[in-house]
């Protein structure tokens, strides 16, 4: 059967399309809102869940737990990528939101160790496992989603509220912790405060399952359903994770690499960074708070303008000027961040840092789904992206610790270089994205067959 490669859909309406996209947004950002809540509350519910005793024991504990979840997202990101490619992204992403929700009331109504002895570490290592799946889970969804929702043209845009979503949902979380702090006293925070956050969380939650319930299936994953129910199911294509680690072997490297050095540079200068102010460059914690609640502010608003940058320029010259930039600058930054003691240095060296890292992240979505076909976009972005979080991004930070524990500190800023280099080789590699993509590849008809599987690559 010959291959073909026909127009895209008609272009929707642009309200249309950011109604949709909101929808889809507003999940990750609770979602996200609920992760970082865990972060930055788990300093006052340590001692209610674990024995008292050993402060450092108890935040230690709290800690693995919050690890536990990393590890729990590779499962998220094949369950519900195979999920979203079988039965469509709108369940995936109501699932994956709901599954967040449950977590949070869990851990909101869950009673401490004084009453119900090891039951309460167990339930919230239960809700972490759950809310770890369900952020597994919804990034495949999510970028799938609002790629194939996006009209031609601006899709680099659009897709680029994702780390919008995810970033806002940082900072909310950040905004909550800073009013209950001002608001309550400290035991009044470690008592019952703590609960707040994720009463918040499950409650929006549940708003947003509603909104994404009803919000439209993708026009891409309609076709592909009435393209599969068109075969002889004697010769149906293979789906789910065979399919992919067969069919497309080589786009799951390339996503690998693209996401090391992207993953990498995230979570140093939007999580580590804040700690490293305080411990190396010796700032004080109140004012560390506010040059990373302004820096991340801007990298928010960077994500859409890069994204559209993308649109008019290509994926790969966005890609090329994050990795090769952070190549270049991340050893004298990180140098320089931790001499400096002058809080405006520090906020514009870490917004220089942020925003090289924007040209991974407002394409972290789209550059990847544009790489697989339908039938296995949510699971081939997903998958790859859950395994290098997981790995390279949970131990970020573990890895800085234990090399400036070490006096080795400076080695950790050539760790990061290395991981940003193989994104640097990874797009070297990739063929321009956006003019050889997946998402342009519809089907004229049910029965058209699927685009040429290496056209991402060289």
């Amino acid at each position: 059967m010959s291959q073909s490669r026909t127009s895209t859909p008609s272009t929707p309406d642009r309200t249309h399309v950011t109604t949709n996209v909101i929808r889809g947004c507003l999940g990750n950002l609770v979602e996200w809102y609920d992760w970082f809540a865990y972060a930055t509350f788990s300093i006052y519910f340590a001692s209610v869940f674990f024995p008292k005793g050993n402060q450092t024991a108890q935040l230690l504990s709290t800690a693995v737990v919050f690890a536990v979840g990393f590890f729990m997202r590779p499962l998220g990101g094949w369950l519900l990528g195979v999920y979203a490619d079988r039965y469509g992204r709108r369940r995936a992403l109501t699932l994956s939101v709901t599954l967040m929700s449950a977590g949070s009331l869990t851990i909101a109504l869950a009673p401490g160790h004084d009453t119900i002895g090891m039951g309460a570490p167990a339930l919230l290592v239960l809700a972490r496992l759950v809310q770890g799946l369900s952020v597994g889970g919804e990034f495949g969804s999510s970028a799938s989603y609002l790629c194939e929702v996006a009209p031609p043209g601006r899709r680099g845009f659009y897709s680029s509220f994702q780390y919008v979503s995810i970033v806002l949902g940082q900072l909310i979380a950040l905004l909550v912790a800073i009013g209950l702090q001002n608001l309550l006293t400290e035991a009044q925070l470690h008592s019952w405060g703590w609960r707040i956050p994720f009463v918040i969380g499950a409650a929006a939650g549940l708003v947003v399952m509603y909104l994404r319930r009803t919000m439209e299936e993708s026009e891409h994953f309609r076709r592909e359903q009435a393209r599969t129910a068109a075969q002889d199911p004697a010769s149906r294509e293979r789906k789910g994770l065979i399919s992919l680690f067969a069919e497309y072997p080589r786009q799951l490297i390339a996503v690998f690499g693209l996401a090391i050095g992207g993953t990498v540079a995230f979570y140093t200068y939007t999580t580590y960074l804040q700690k490293y102010l305080v411990t190396t460059a010796g700032i004080p914690k109140s004012t560390v708070t506010v040059i990373g609640f302004a820096a991340l502010f801007v990298y928010m608003l960077l994500q859409p303008a890069v994204g559209a940058v993308s649109d008019r320029i290509g994926r790969r010259p966005v890609m090329f000027a994050f990795s090769g930039g952070c190549m270049l600058l991340t050893v004298p930054l990180m140098t320089l961040l931790g001499r400096t003691g002058n809080p405006w240095l520090a906020f514009l060296l870490m917004t220089v840092a942020l925003t090289f890292v924007s040209g991974y992240s407002a394409l972290a979505a789209v550059i990847k789904a544009e790489m697989f076909p339908t039938k296995v976009r949510a699971l081939g972005v997903g998958l790859p992206h859950a395994l290098v979080t997981a790995t390279f991004g949970g131990l970020t930070e573990p890895i800085a610790l234990a090399l400036k524990d070490t006096g080795q500190e400076s080695l950790f800023f050539w760790y990061v270089t290395g991981c940003v280099g193989l994104t640097f080789l990874a797009t070297l590699v990739v063929k321009e994205p956006s003019r050889a993509s997946h998402l342009d590849a519809t089907q004229a008809s049910p029965a058209a067959p699927q685009p040429p599987k290496t056209a991402p690559l060289t």
